[in-house]
């Protein structure tokens, strides 16, 4: 659900919207290639040296065919995990917590091997802790048990906490959605505010990200955006409202490419953390695969290297990547309905990027 399927205020720029029978243009032909390979619909935001270019395909709803609108808003995912990272790192600018800090400093008991597993585990991966998704699998048999149940983070904690860890600690990765709900509760801990209004007063508020939130429990997405769906059988399934409390600090967040735009771009232009954490924070070990601190890294197949986080939970998939120079930006979030895969929608940041 939440994997990786994984950003200011700008001054005046140039939006311009592509409709459908620009075929010539390569980011319409990128979000049709998306639509093609089984997505119900597809929204685009690419900035170029400061041009800001916006694309939609597919349809919104399958039953008024209502176009997919370039401004709606979406659950983002994984994409979420930037912003926890953030503010945990902001925290340690502040002096309030250490990366190196065993995990039963801050939360006694929380897990059986919290005094070998430190924050900076949890924040790339590499504490071993088990995937609690595994313990409920969101399949289109499965989802329906879950969808509308309310989850404190440590109901979702107890089902990881339950099992061994994959690894020992810092010698591996593996990507783990309960790393992230561990920090959504070290972050309360430290600031006494649950994590989605320190993301709000930290990120979203400064930024302008107006149509960003945490939702707690509330199932609807506000405001105008695409349904989504999930496949069962031959057949798709509106899943749009769902209580997003059973991803919580690993992927609740609600957002717009707009307001992904400019956390993104924030990120890399040094307004949210100092220089030394951001270099932290976009420091793959060398068997992480590229992931950082909350962030993948890659380089392109024209030699860029982006950062960022795509996402996916059910329903929808995100991308939010940006060079480091911050001159090149995608955003995008697509309905699954019946595709695409992973593969895809990595590549779809290449030919962005690579235009």
């Amino acid at each position: 659900m939440i994997g990786k399927l994984s950003l200011l205020v700008a001054a005046t720029l140039l939006t311009q919207t592509f409709p459908a029978h620009a075929a010539q243009d390569s980011l319409h032909r990128a979000a049709q290639e998306i639509v093609d390979l089984g997505a119900t619909g597809v929204q685009i935001r690419s900035v170029r040296d400061g041009r800001v270019r916006t694309v939609a395909a597919g349809v919104a709803d399958l039953v008024t065919r209502e176009p997919v609108s370039t401004e709606g808003r979406f659950r983002i995912g994984s994409t979420t995990k930037p912003f926890v990272a953030t503010v945990l790192l902001q925290l340690v600018a502040e002096h309030r917590i250490r990366l190196d800090d065993p995990i039963e400093e801050h939360l006694p008991g929380l897990l059986p091997d919290g005094k070998t597993i430190t924050v900076r585990m949890l924040l790339q991966h590499t504490s071993g802790l088990y995937e609690y998704l595994r313990g409920m699998p969101l399949t289109s048999d499965d989802f329906p048990k879950y969808r509308f149940k309310h989850f404190e983070p440590e109901d979702l904690i107890e089902i990881a906490a339950a099992k061994p860890l994959d690894f020992r600690p810092g010698t591996a990765y593996s990507y783990s959605n309960t790393n992230y709900v561990v920090l959504g509760m070290l972050i309360e801990r430290i600031t006494g505010r649950p994590w989605g209004a320190e993301v709000t007063e930290r990120i979203f508020l400064p930024l302008g990200m107006d149509h960003s939130s945490a939702p707690g429990d509330r199932i609807r997405i506000p405001g105008r955006h695409a349904r989504g769906y999930q496949q069962a059988g031959r057949s798709l399934v509106d899943v749009t409202e769902m209580n997003p409390s059973l991803a919580g600090s690993a992927g609740a967040l609600i957002s717009t490419t707009a307001d992904l735009d400019r956390f993104v771009r924030a990120l890399v232009g040094g307004r949210l953390l100092p220089r030394a954490l951001f270099a932290e924070m976009t420091r793959p070990l060398p068997f992480t695969g590229g992931y950082a601190l909350g962030l993948e890294t890659r380089t392109t197949p024209c030699g860029v290297t982006v950062i960022g986080h795509s996402g996916g939970i059910p329903g929808y998939g995100t991308v939010a990547f940006a060079s480091l120079d911050g001159t090149r930006r995608v955003l995008a979030s697509l309905t699954f309905g019946h595709g695409p895969g992973d593969d895809a929608v990595r590549a779809l940041v290449d030919k962005v990027v690579c235009a």
